[in-house]
């Protein structure tokens, strides 16, 4: 059986939208039924049946942002885009790609612009000692896991990985990496920095408020076996320090977030924890997915 993570991180239907385009590339996508919001700026949008497409008119970085911005302030304040951040996004088709426009966080999903963000594994393994030889014996690996604030704007109370969060504009990996370690676990800097890469996940899935099209830079972090994560920003409800077993019940449960379990499964893959049979279908994940 496939896990329900696996499904979901690709449960898309592309015609259920209309392609965002800014000039001939496509940079999103819209809902079918939030097109009809965009008619209310014909000199912002052009509409067809083939796409959406943000006016020509617009030829600079900070003339789109500016006719974006304004759209988007008026939808925000009708209840259309949820959440708001008061985070800036950059709309690029690649992480090292010169930005199109900027827009606000909350907005990405509405027009189902590419994102991006780190996740982290806290791995512990333990020391317990006691070996017949006199010497330490190492223990069972364990992770901890966050529980998401019961106020976040998307996934409220779900588990997490210990550490996850989207990488802003002017915001390099690694540099999401520390900020993030500090923000959600008071992980310092100097353990933060030592955080090691595993592969990367591509999410193309319909939620509730539009389209996640991700890209998810999965890292292991080992954490010291007397350090406890303490969160700084109110964005974490708790943390758990879990089994292995623990952590795919959670999984196969639907427990923790589509992204986390893929974070947390490419951990536990990469360090055969788990076998590979009970992950069919999750190497597609870690190729992005068709645009068509």
């Amino acid at each position: 059986m496939t896990l329900p993570c696996i499904t979901a991180a690709r449960r898309f239907d592309a015609n259920a939208h209309r392609p965002f385009l800014i000039g001939a590339e496509q940079v999103g996508w819209i809902r079918e039924r939030d097109v009809a919001l965009l008619a209310r700026w014909p000199e912002v949008f052009q509409i067809s049946n083939d796409g959406v497409t943000l006016s020509a008119t617009f030829d600079t970085v900070d003339l789109r942002s500016a006719a974006l911005a304004s759209v988007i302030g008026a939808l925000a304040a009708d209840g259309c885009i949820p959440g708001w951040r008061n985070e800036t996004y950059a709309i690029r088709n690649a992480f090292d790609a010169p930005p199109l426009a900027y827009i606000e966080r909350a907005a990405s999903r509405f027009f189902g612009t590419m994102t991006y963000a780190v996740h982290l594994n806290g791995v512990v393994e333990y020391v317990d000692g006691g070996a017949p030889s006199g010497g330490a014996s190492r223990g069972a690996p364990q992770l901890w896991i966050a529980r998401r604030s019961d106020t976040k704007a998307t996934d409220p109370g779900m588990l997490d990985n210990v550490v996850a969060g989207g990488i802003g504009w002017g915001f390099g990996i690694a540099e999401t990496i520390v900020k993030e370690c500090w923000e959600e676990a008071g992980i310092p800097s100097e353990i933060a920095e030592r955080a090691v890469a595993g592969r990367t996940a591509h999410v193309l899935q319909s939620l509730p408020e539009g389209t996640q099209a991700e890209q998810i830079f999965i890292y292991d972090l080992a954490l010291p076996v007397d350090f406890a994560p303490r969160n700084q920003d109110g964005e974490v409800g708790e943390h758990r320090l879990a089994r292995i077993d623990e952590v795919a019940r959670w999984i196969e449960e639907g427990a923790l977030t589509v992204d986390a379990s893929l974070a947390t499964l490419d951990c536990l893959l990469r360090r055969r924890w788990i076998d590979e049979d009970a992950c069919e279908g999750i190497d597609a994940l870690f190729a992005p997915p068709a645009l068509g």
